[in-house]
């Protein structure tokens, strides 16, 4: 066969058929969870200027120009100055800082990776390591795990929020795995209260949820703890525990499974929803973090519980960007 001639070329290129979508626009599928990709935020937080401007326009200056000025003692117009994260008075020149009093303060780390870290924490199902921020965000581990720190501990705290209410499950757990050798049952109870640390948990149906780590499964800790996240007039859920005994007296109704007896749910009654959550913190801490100190435990369960809370974001109202206007607060 011979070649095809030059105008040959043109003319079957020129009737070459276009793909049906435009490939620089792409759509998301309808069952698609995602709300914020990764090509959106590099476009909105291309470097340091763009996210400092963000945190002036959040915390300052809605405008992007006009503050109050405590020296002036009136709003007056402001200018960014090149050689410091700041702005400065137009009039007097008394300066601004956008990053007093956030977890970026003092911190010699890019705000545009400081916003990453944001992202990668928060489109994550089952958490992320700081040895993955050491990768991704190129810094020293040193680094990646004290960025990774103060946001579960700072800005992924929500332990001050309002109280649960309504139908709310309630379980305990251990997330330090099984012991090596096989035990009986007060064996492993002994075993779980001496070497394991106490997770307690409490979630609405279809709502918000709270975690924390206690120094025991028994007696006051569990039964406190409750009081004092739950709504009086709410329904409360467990299963057989005794340290849920009493739990009765102080809310609208307290149900019960008994699942030493292979009870799972009764009618309306389970914990499936906090055993859900468990199950995906455990997976998380198992796969992405092999151990978790006690010492530091914490600050995961602030992360997933973070994650659970504001996993519903459509939009700008994306699980980031709810996380990056409370570091602007």
């Amino acid at each position: 066969m011979s070649r095809l001639s030059l105008d040959s070329r043109y003319i079957l290129w020129d009737h070459y058929d276009m793909p049906p979508v435009d490939r620089n626009n792409p759509k998301r599928g309808k069952g698609s969870w995602s709300s914020y990709s990764l090509m959106e935020f590099l476009e909105e937080f291309p470097d340091d200027a763009t996210c400092l401007d963000f945190l002036w326009r959040e915390r300052l200056a809605p405008d992007g120009h006009h503050a109050e000025c405590p020296k002036c003692e009136r709003e007056r117009k402001f200018h960014r100055v090149k050689s410091r994260p700041s702005y400065s008075c137009d009039t007097c020149g008394w300066h601004l800082h956008p990053l007093k009093g956030t977890v970026f303060e003092k911190s010699s780390t890019s705000l545009k990776l400081w916003f990453y870290a944001f992202y990668l924490m928060t489109s994550t199902r089952c958490g992320v390591s700081a040895k993955h921020l050491e990768r991704e965000l190129g810094v020293t581990y040193k680094t990646a795990w004290r960025m990774a720190n103060k946001i579960r501990n700072v800005l992924m705290d929500e332990s001050d929020d309002e109280p649960l209410g309504g139908i709310v499950e309630m379980d305990e757990t251990s997330v330090d795995g099984r012991p090596r050798k096989h035990l009986d049952r007060s064996q492993a109870a002994r075993y779980r209260e001496r070497s394991r640390a106490t997770v307690f948990a409490a979630v609405e149906r279809g709502g918000r949820i709270k975690a924390t780590v206690l120094p025991s499964r028994r007696g006051p800790a569990i039964h406190d703890q409750a009081i004092q996240w739950v709504r009086p007039e709410s329904i409360v859920m467990t299963d057989e525990w005794g340290a849920y005994n009493r739990l009765g007296e102080y809310f609208l109704d307290h149900s019960r499974v008994i699942h030493s007896a292979r009870e799972y749910a009764r009618g309306d009654t389970n914990t499936n929803t906090i055993e859900g959550f468990f199950g995906n913190l455990k997976t998380g801490i198992r796969g992405n973090y092999k151990k978790v100190s006690h010492r530091w435990l914490q600050g995961y369960l602030n992360e997933f519980c973070w994650r659970y809370n504001h996993r519903h974001g459509v939009g700008d109202g994306s699980t980031f960007k709810k996380l990056l206007l409370r570091s602007a607060s």
